[in-house]
Formats: C-alpha cells, structure tokens, sequence
C-alpha cells in the first residue's frame, strides 16, 4: 500500500508539477491579484492531488489542471465577492465600437492592466484561448459551455481588451 500511494506521488509530481507556474500566471490573470493568485494555485493542486486518482493516464493534465484552475477560480471570486465591505459589486457592460486600431507598443503592465478591467468571463476566455493556446473544443470542456459560446466570449473579449487598450494609447498621446 505504501509502495502505490508513494508511486502515485511521484507520478503526480511528475506530470502535475511542470504546470505550477503556468497555472500561478494564469490564477494571477483570472484573478488580478498575485496574492490571491498563489493562494488558488495552491488550492488548484490540493483539489488536482485529492482527485488524481479520476485523472486518465495519457490524457491531457495540463487542460485538466486548467479546468480545475477555472473552477476554483469562480469559487474564490464568489468568496472575495462576498467579503468586499463597499463598493459596487455589480459589473458594468459597455458599448464596444466595432473597429478600433490600436499601436503595437504597450508594455506587458499595460496589457495585463487591461485584461484584469474585463469581466471574468471574457478574461477566462481570452486567457486560456489567447494567452495558454488552448482550442475551443478544451476551453469549452473546461468551462463547461457550448462551444459556439467560448467562440462569442473569445470575439467580445478582444473587442473590450482593445477597447481598453486604446483608451490607454490616447490617454499616453501614442497611436
């Protein structure tokens, strides 16, 4: 018995553990706090660890660990949500311009500035699509939406993150 579980821990270590940072990066992306992003990293692989044994060998544990990643992540936003003492906890829609060209230069602040103003899920979305490359049909199963949706989510996501970043050029004179 020892023998399976140690064996089990060093399979686990050995394909699960390649991803943390990955995963890190990405919980900071979905959740604009490096703080809170560690924290759902560490609950990532907690919840990976205790639920390896439905893991299928020789499937994809990178999208595997995402889906849990993108999980956990609406129940840590759910928990931070509940623990805001002031504010507006509403998020607001906006008007998107169909075409707007922005510059080519932004520093990477900017950039990860402007994806942190996008609702969750549109961030989540261009996250995993844009940034971790993963196909529709996996960000689909991974958020467990139709496809058709992952591909309107994607398409609104990019309209707001340009959105923002023109905002950004103009208020920089740049562009």
């Amino acid at each position: 018995m020892f023998f399976q579980r140690k064996d089990r821990r060093d399979e686990f270590d050995r394909e699960a553990l390649p991803w943390l940072d990955e995963i890190y990066r990405t919980a900071a992306g979905l959740l604009g706090n490096r703080d809170h992003a560690a924290d759902l990293a560490q609950d990532v692989y907690l919840n990976a660890w205790k639920s390896y044994d439905r893991f299928e060998p020789g499937t994809n544990i990178r999208a595997w660990l995402h889906k849990i990643l993108v999980h956990r992540a609406a129940h840590f936003r759910r928990k931070l949500y509940r623990e805001q003492p002031f504010g507006n906890k509403e998020e607001e829609t906006q008007d998107i311009p169909e075409e707007i060209t922005v510059p080519d230069h932004f520093s990477d602040r900017q950039v990860n500035d402007a994806l942190g103003r996008l609702q969750a899920p549109y961030r989540e979305v261009i996250l995993l699509s844009d940034v971790r490359e993963f196909a529709y049909k996996e960000i689909a199963e991974m958020l467990e939406i139709p496809i058709g949706t992952v591909m309107s989510r994607l398409s609104r996501a990019r309209k707001q993150l340009r959105q923002e970043l023109d905002t950004v050029a103009r208020e920089r004179g740049l562009g």
